[in-house]
């Protein structure tokens, strides 16, 4: 490419350790229709030791548009930072390695980000599993019992919302609110979203925008994964001082009224049984409750995505509920008080990202 070429679109995409997915995603972008639209992609690599580097850098060789970068940090927002800065573009597109995009991808973005006038757009969270647990994950993923009914998750709704995947900004934009908080490992599209929107910016959803997320193939993959999602939104919320939604409060609550029920059983052990047995039967009622709600949302799930996801999607639902609430209330612990912070250097539960 002409290294003085006007570049309308930039795609940008940080990624580490992604041998198993990224010369697939390298196909898919270059297989984008891109016919006379101007554009370069820029990989933030954060220090890879697997191969996915030296992959990069031999499509790059071959095809001038790409182009790599190192990412010492190793953080998402770190890597997508220094990739929007060596950017060219008048547009900023983010990619994840863990997706597969139609081909019309980015020229439909450019289209509804022209033709609507918002300030970031994106299509649904769509997914694609492989297997009885991813495809359980991912039938859990669409359920309102599990994500609150957030819009992304709905492949068929156009409109505003307060967050979509990915993104697609005009450069000015990012520029103007601060671009990705790189102290954050977990969180920093949301964290994004909820600033463009508190500084009077609009996001659009388009299901015409398509794209398919690779979901956690396991359930333990899942509850870190969520677990530091929780953690990190303990992070957002003391930035702003109020949640993106009050929806995200709901499982530490959940996670919360079981810890409460628990200590009351122990101290109602110490006083007598007849107290112990009041304790109990509430904790048991309780859990009943979320068991019944449970295998409710299994079964229209599974009659949904197929009766083979039935028996992972309890303990997945539970997944989603516990590791999230879990991470929120460690969040809580360890985030709140004077001067605490995690560093997203660090390698710990907290911050290591792990597939």
């Amino acid at each position: 490419m002409n290294a003085n070429a006007t570049i309308r679109v930039s795609i940008v995409v940080a990624c580490r350790n992604e041998i198993k997915h990224i010369a697939a995603f390298l196909d898919s972008i270059l297989d984008q229709n891109m016919e006379g639209i101007t554009w370069e992609a820029i990989f933030a690599d954060g220090m890879s030791t697997d191969g996915t580097r030296q992959v990069l850098e031999q499509y790059c060789a071959k095809h001038t548009e790409l182009r790599v970068i190192a990412n010492p940090a190793r953080i998402v927002s770190n890597g997508l930072n220094a990739a929007i800065r060596a950017s060219r573009g008048e547009i900023i597109m983010r990619m994840d390695a863990h997706t597969s995009y139609a081909p019309d991808y980015c020229r439909v973005s450019l289209e509804t980000l022209e033709r609507t006038g918002a300030d970031n757009v994106g299509g649904p969270a769509r997914t694609r599993a492989v297997g009885p647990q991813a495809r359980a994950v991912a039938a859990a993923y669409h359920s309102r019992f599990s994500t609150g009914g957030a819009r992304f998750h709905d492949v068929n709704y156009e409109g505003f919302a307060d967050t979509v995947p990915y993104g697609c900004w005009r450069k000015t934009t990012l520029e103007r609110i601060g671009m990705f908080d790189e102290s954050l490992v977990r969180n920093q599209d949301d964290e994004l979203n909820l600033r463009l929107i508190r500084s009077g910016g609009k996001i659009w959803q388009s299901p015409a925008i398509v794209s398919w997320y690779s979901p956690r193939p396991t359930l333990s993959g899942l509850f870190r994964q969520y677990f530091q999602y929780g953690f990190w939104k303990v992070a957002v919320l003391k930035k702003h001082r109020l949640p993106g939604s009050w929806r995200q409060l709901v499982p530490v609550i959940f996670v919360l009224a079981n810890i409460s029920l628990l200590i009351c059983m122990g101290v109602a052990a110490v006083r007598g049984p007849q107290w112990f047995n009041v304790a109990a039967g509430l904790w048991l009622l309780f859990a009943s409750t979320y068991a019944c709600a449970c295998l409710l949302a299994s079964l229209q799930s599974a009659a949904r995505y197929g009766w083979s996801t039935f028996p992972y999607l309890p303990v997945a639902f539970a997944a989603y509920h516990f590791s999230y609430g879990f991470g929120f209330f460690m969040g809580l612990l360890k985030l709140t008080g004077p001067g605490m912070a995690i560093s997203p250097a660090s390698e710990t539960a907290f911050t290591k990202i792990t597939r």
